[in-house]
């Protein structure tokens, strides 16, 4: 292709000029899997779409190599320019590389020999505050994949031996050319695992596991929040074939309490006092998470909202000594079903009343009768 045809490889890579590094691997990765030949099969134009990008990105990927392309353009890379050829050498098989596990990832979960790890295990659990604040051990049974006894875990019949794969030599990959690279795939004999077993445990199918029930005992420590995980290793599904296990996790959820809401390490709560306590003032109790009781004393003319803290009454900080508090915040209660003479006596407690009783009410109302008292002027 000659220079004056071929197309601006910022264009190609669909970037700006100013686009750095991380921008013009992102976008290389993207159109590269895109357009790759073996996800285009028989497709011309993918594959020459493909040749550009990879060009385009071997040049923009270099520093000394842009500066050039960005001074002379193509140019540059003609015969006995300054970058010398771009081409498809050394230079194209690192940026190759970039990608190819996100295309053929698979290939290399499997060792030699088919032992394959086990998958993680998630078990979702639900605690109680009280339990999170204290902490417990809890025992819980799941069924999980285990090694197989009769095959110790192989997948061929006792007194027999998986064979070598005579399609990749053990080796698990196979190599196929498409035209200028070559491309390294998961073994379609043995799906990657290097050996083929003909002769299969009855006991497990061949894959060397059996599900069985587990029981297991799980240390939760005090503080734990909502969503905590906690990771027990090894103790996922056994390996296929004799490989490592996976681990289990477990997913933390708290119940919902009665009275406490949590927030971090603090705890909140909500308690209705009388119309006569929040004005004359008084105290009250309240429980406390770790089961005891605190008191509250209420100021005279406490309001309606207010908050109170208590010190060192909330929930644990996960792995320290540290300890939330505890916020209670009161709510006067209008008092409701009133008898007649109550109504009487809260008639009169209202003639009675002078502007520092209610100062913020009255203080109020004085500023709305400013307010529409302005608009009429």
């Amino acid at each position: 292709m000659s220079t004056s045809a071929k197309r601006c490889y910022y264009e190609t890579l669909e970037v700006e000029r100013s686009a750095d590094d991380s921008v013009l691997k992102s976008s290389f990765r993207k159109l590269a899997m895109k357009f790759h030949p073996d996800r285009n099969p028989g497709d011309d134009t993918s594959e020459i779409k493909f040749k550009e990008i990879n060009e385009a990105y071997e040049v923009l990927k270099d520093k000394d190599k842009r500066a050039a392309y960005d001074r002379f353009g193509h140019a540059a890379f003609e015969q006995g320019g300054p970058g010398g050829g771009a081409g498809f050498g050394a230079g194209f098989a690192s940026s190759f590389s970039d990608i190819f596990e996100d295309l053929f990832g698979m290939a290399g979960q499997r060792g030699r020999g088919g032992r394959e790890r086990g998958a993680d295990l998630r078990y979702n659990m639900e605690i109680t505050l009280e339990e999170a604040f204290g902490g417990k051990t809890a025992q819980i049974e799941i069924p999980v994949s285990v090694t197989c006894e009769a095959c110790s875990g192989i997948g061929a019949k006792a007194g027999t031996k998986p064979k070598t794969c005579s399609t990749c030599g053990g080796a698990g990959r196979v190599r196929q050319s498409q035209g200028f690279f070559t491309l390294e795939r998961t073994c379609p004999g043995c799906q990657g695992r290097g050996q083929m077993i003909e002769d299969a445990c009855p006991s497990c199918s061949g894959q060397g596991r059996v599900t069985r029930e587990r029981n297991l005992s799980v240390n939760i420590p005090q503080g734990v929040e909502d969503g905590t995980r906690i990771r027990l290793a090894g103790e996922g599904e056994a390996g296929v074939r004799g490989g490592p296990p996976g681990d289990l996790y477990i997913f933390l959820s708290l119940a919902q309490h009665q009275f406490f809401q949590r927030d971090g390490a603090d705890l909140h709560c909500r308690v209705p006092i009388s119309m006569v306590t929040a004005a004359l003032g008084g105290e009250f109790e309240v429980p406390t998470i770790d089961k005891n009781k605190a008191k509250v004393k209420v100021p005279a003319g406490t309001q309606s909202a207010r908050r109170f803290r208590i010190a060192s009454k909330g929930m644990p900080v996960l792995r320290s000594r540290q300890m939330g508090d505890m916020y209670v915040q009161v709510v006067v209660e209008t008092p409701q079903n009133l008898t007649k003479k109550q109504q009487e006596l809260l008639a009169e407690f209202e003639k009675l009343s002078s502007g520092n009783t209610q100062p913020e009410s009255e203080g109020f109302f004085t500023k709305v009768k400013d307010f529409f008292g302005n608009r009429a002027n």
